[in-house]
């Protein structure tokens, strides 16, 4: 019944990350999070609410959230976070597909580290730093294994 707001409530989370990612306005990013926390906490389908016109009642849900709650819940997807996904090279958004590498991990490795290329990748999983970075589940041998077979066969289609 409420996996529309758990799916609401992990997209604002991410787009909060990949916005702190890109240094933007501190206060965007905050509300991004509470509305994220009040999707995951609110006890009623996040449809039904929308279909009352009372999204806005939400903590943390003003004008412009509710409208991506809006466009979420007509599209399954909001235009503003593909873009914040897009605007990584197609080569470095294919990272994700590697073992313990999430959006916001891969963001982070492009906005943040500067890392550009998978012997950039390589580098860091063999100093063991990339270990240290939150949201890394795989453990290095795997993400090493799984760079060495992409530097082989080129990346994904």
């Amino acid at each position: 019944m409420r996996d529309a707001n758990r799916t609401l409530a992990e997209l604002f989370r991410t787009m909060a990350d990949l916005l702190a990612l890109r240094r933007a306005n501190p206060h965007r990013i905050r509300a991004y999070r509470r509305a994220a926390e009040s999707l995951a906490g609110l006890q009623e389908d996040v449809a039904a609410v929308a279909a009352r016109g009372e999204l806005q009642r939400i903590p943390g849900i003003g004008r412009d959230l509710s409208s991506k709650i809006q466009e979420f819940l007509k599209t399954g997807t909001i235009q503003s976070y593909e873009e914040l996904k897009v605007s990584l090279p197609p080569e470095v958004v294919s990272w994700t597909a590697l073992p313990g590498l999430s959006d916001t991990v891969v963001q982070h490795l492009y906005f943040r580290l500067g890392i550009r290329t998978l012997n950039d990748l390589e580098i860091l999983v063999r100093s063991r730093l990339l270990r240290t970075l939150p949201g890394v589940t795989a453990s290095d041998e795997d993400l090493l294994a799984a760079i060495q077979a992409r530097q082989r066969s080129g990346p994904p289609p």
